[in-house]
């Protein structure tokens, strides 16, 4: 497995090893020790599934409170896959970063906390899985625009052929909750 550092600090790209045959292939998503030894620590207490069609954006999602950091990967399809960074102090504070993952490429994005997540699908049909080191609670869920004009996003298909949710659409600003966020850097 090959554990890449990005351009935001403390998010990782994991490339697995995939051992394939002409009866499919085999590959191990998430090895503990491995994480560890790269700076991912933390036990992943609950795993998420989500399906989505063709042109659906999910997002800018994070959690209040201690946060919950997020293994992400694609199982079926292929989806465009991006971090925010949110918390204060950070030199790439409001940047963001994107991944394309795919059920072929079986690539891994690490999101930590302090850091909004979201992603479009690129396929009819995409699933996407990922564990998380915290549980989902609705109170503490928030989120910001999938198309923040100060973020600037660079989604591979045009902004306004996405769909989302109506909680999604109506999500603020990040310059509207910044001053609210519990997320701080001690680079």
């Amino acid at each position: 497995m090959e554990i890449i550092e990005c351009k935001l600090p403390d998010v990782r790209l994991i490339k697995p090893r995939v051992f394939g045959d002409e009866r499919g292939f085999f590959s191990e998503t998430y090895r503990r020790n491995v994480y560890e030894a790269a700076g991912i620590a933390g036990e992943f207490i609950q795993d998420n599934h989500s399906r989505s069609g063709r042109n659906i954006a999910r997002g800018m999602h994070f959690q209040i409170g201690r946060g919950a950091a997020k293994l992400v990967r694609c199982g079926r399809g292929a989806i465009y896959d991006v971090v925010v960074d949110i918390r204060r102090g950070s030199p790439t504070y409001g940047q963001w970063e994107g991944f394309e993952l795919t059920d072929e490429n079986m690539h891994v994005v690490y999101c930590p906390v302090g850091f909004a997540h979201g992603f479009c699908t690129l396929s009819d049909v995409a699933d996407v899985m990922y564990k998380q080191d915290g549980y989902y609670a609705d109170a503490t869920e928030r989120g910001i625009k999938f198309d923040d004009p100060d973020i600037a996003i660079e989604w591979p298909v045009d902004a306004s052929e996405l769909k989302t949710s109506e909680r999604d659409l109506n999500a603020p600003l990040l310059r509207d909750v910044a001053g609210s966020l519990p997320f701080e850097y001690f680079g």
